[in-house]
């Protein structure tokens, strides 16, 4: 058993180690959006929606790498807030798209200039250029692609 002042060893599952960084950045994030009302996941959420313009439920899912049921629970509080609002797709009308409303715009631009200080001070305390590595492994590890891949290889081992 290790003690508090112990250093962490590192872990030989990649998993782990992702959820374990992910939890703690996802800390640090919640309490510097404290200031704004928002959670991380919430601004992650307004920030996917500002990039998109006016996604439909699902490509904003399939973007954020969560399943629908997720996504609609997601979203409840910022509907109910009003800062999001679904509408009726006009070309499918069995399809619903994500709108920023004006309220969403403004918390929104409240919430980036926080993550973007978050941002500089990752920057500076991991190191630019790390951080340019990270995000560029992260985002190729939540890739469609790379999950076809690594699942392609666990069942050919498997076989």
């Amino acid at each position: 058993m290790t003690s508090c002042s112990d250093p962490v060893t590192a872990s030989t599952c990649a998993n782990g180690s992702v959820r374990r960084a992910s939890r703690r950045l996802g800390q640090i994030y919640d309490e510097a959006f404290t200031q704004c009302g928002l959670k991380a996941t919430q601004y992650s959420l307004l920030a996917q929606i500002a990039r998109s313009g006016e996604p439909k439920m699902r490509d904003l899912a399939q973007a954020l790498v969560m399943d629908l049921s997720a996504l609609g629970h997601t979203l409840k509080p910022l509907i109910r807030d009003g800062l999001v609002e679904l509408q009726i797709d006009g070309a499918d009308r069995r399809c619903r798209r994500v709108l920023l409303t004006t309220a969403g715009q403004l918390k929104y631009a409240e919430a980036r200039k926080i993550s973007d200080r978050v941002s500089q001070v990752f920057d500076k305390t991991f190191g630019a250029e790390e951080t340019v590595k990270l995000r560029q492994a992260l985002d190729f590890i939540a890739s469609e692609g790379f999950a076809r891949s690594l699942l392609s290889e666990l069942q050919a081992s498997e076989a």
